[in-house]
């Protein structure tokens, strides 16, 4: 059988050895082989209702689930939901309990305490009462319960999450449009989600649930946070009590440019927060030229465990 001839015909001389013509292919390939056959797999599993429940949901699985999903359909589509659904939840409730766990904010006096047991100060009520006791009967008499203040002074806040969606940023992508979902739950916390590649989308009516805000980003594709920035700056209408998070690895198309209207916005007097990594592992890498410069701004960047923009947001917000 003849080769590729010089017109294209398929016929002529030997085939071409296609390793020495373009060696750099060669590991591309593999690469994209594997993915390609852990896919195939992974869509024959999500078909089969059975083996689909015996998949458990942890961050690697959300990956391939939130870059396939477009390619799904019918059952192994609605078992990919369920499984992002599970997950979400999970961590959701994680989340959650951090989040109420780290109470923060001054007391509101004027707010008048709940007389209620569990808000009763039981050493402050038997300190005021001691006058009344009685050695005969070794009673103490109490004439009036004390209790604890538990209302904290809030104002309406704002709080901007733009999230980087290309495919290094999964894992905080995940874990922090949950957190941004959390919060829109508090009082007087007004929540808004701007997600970007090249192109920037407003998540803003669905950032009270996690899973239809995951179900509309696209992962992959490069980055230009100045379409984010020219969508979430006309949001910061009261800068001193907006608060900007900014999720990515910041390997930037226009970084000057991006980075000089993040300093801009910080200037305003909104809190600016620019998270690398925030994972349950806490590995990312963020690009050294702008964790500089954002540390010389005096916002350093935040990466490591989620407890630490938890405890961040909580400080601000209420």
């Amino acid at each position: 059988g003849g080769g590729v001839g010089p017109a294209g015909t398929g016929v002529g001389g030997p085939a071409p050895d296609l390793s020495r013509l373009v060696p750099a292919i060669g590991p591309e390939l593999g690469s994209l082989e594997a993915d390609l056959v852990r896919r195939m797999h992974l869509r024959e599993v999500l078909a089969d209702p059975a083996l689909a429940a015996r998949l458990t949901p942890s961050m690697s699985l959300m990956e391939q689930l939130l870059r396939d999903k477009d390619n799904l359909s019918g059952v192994a589509l609605a078992n990919a939901k369920a499984l992002i659904r599970r997950y979400v939840d999970e961590v959701t409730e994680v989340l959650r309990t951090q989040v109420e766990k780290s109470t923060v904010g001054e007391l509101d006096r004027s707010v008048p305490p709940k007389r209620v047991f569990r808000n009763l100060d039981i050493d402050r009520t038997i300190w005021k009462n001691l006058t009344n006791w009685s050695p005969e009967e070794e009673r103490l008499y109490v004439d009036r319960l004390y209790y604890r203040h538990t209302s904290r002074r809030t104002t309406p806040q704002r709080l901007v999450v733009v999230v980087d969606q290309s495919g290094s940023m999964v894992d905080s992508m995940v874990n922090c449009t949950i957190l941004a979902s959390i919060f829109a739950g508090l009082p007087k916390v007004d929540v808004h989600l701007v997600a970007y590649d090249t192109q920037a989308l407003d998540l803003t009516p669905w950032a009270h649930d996690p899973f239809e805000t995951l179900l509309r980003t696209k992962l992959g594709g490069g980055t230009d946070g100045t379409v984010a920035m020219a969508l979430a700056q006309p949001k910061i209408a009261e800068p001193r009590n907006t608060v900007v998070v900014w999720i990515s690895d910041f390997y930037e198309w226009r970084q000057q440019e991006l980075f000089d209207s993040m300093a801009a916005v910080h200037r305003s007097g909104v809190k600016f927060i620019p998270v690398g990594s925030v994972t349950s592992s806490g590995r990312g890498s963020v690009n050294p030229w702008f964790r500089e410069r954002f540390k010389d701004l005096g916002t350093p960047v935040i990466s490591g465990h989620i407890k630490k923009l938890v405890h961040e947001l909580k400080t601000f917000l209420t």
